[in-house]
């Protein structure tokens, strides 16, 4: 029988899909108050070049940028932060819809997890409707994307940022004891 541990805190993020009608600035100033500062981000890319899912609510030129938040959390906080972020949305909503679609999730030694609201063959209920996606893993050094990856997940510069991001998870790990 193996040995219980305590999983050790994880390193939150959120990949926030936006509109030219409104600032990513004060979406990231709700998130931050949600969570902790900002201590990383991606570069912005053009987020209507991998999908156009969104389109119908949010029209065609929709921008996207990787977010990370300083604090570590508990990995269980996940479902709750997905709720917290899907109540944010609505508040930066206009009149036609959302203004901002915000994917919360976390990185952890060995994988970046997606929450979300939809159930798939790859999904665990992690509670309270509340979805885990395992989205990309890491082995032999380097993230690699599962076949469910979403395209834009799977980007150079994409996976070179969560790489960069995990380096640095790895260095705040040393300062919370090993359980």
């Amino acid at each position: 029988m193996g040995k219980l541990r305590t999983y050790p805190p994880v390193k939150i993020f959120a990949a926030v899909t936006y509109t030219q009608q409104i600032s990513p600035e004060e979406v990231f100033a709700g998130l931050e108050h949600l969570l902790s500062p900002v201590d990383s981000r991606s570069g912005i890319f053009a987020f209507s070049e991998f999908t156009d899912y969104y389109f119908p609510e949010m029209g065609a030129e929709l921008k996207k940028q990787v977010i990370a938040f300083r604090d570590l959390l508990p990995a269980e906080n996940l479902p709750d932060i997905k709720i917290s972020t899907n109540i944010l949305e609505t508040q930066f909503a206009g009149e036609n819809g959302r203004r901002a679609n915000i994917d919360p999730g976390y990185i952890c030694a060995a994988k970046v997890v997606l929450a979300t609201t939809k159930d798939y063959d790859h999904r665990l209920y992690l509670g309270r409707g509340i979805f885990g996606d395992v989205h990309l893993r890491f082995r032999g050094g380097h993230f690699g994307p599962n076949d469910w990856t979403y395209p834009d997940y799977r980007q150079p510069e994409i996976i070179r940022f969560f790489e960069e991001l995990r380096g640095a998870y790895m260095n705040q790990l040393k300062d919370y004891p090993v359980g």
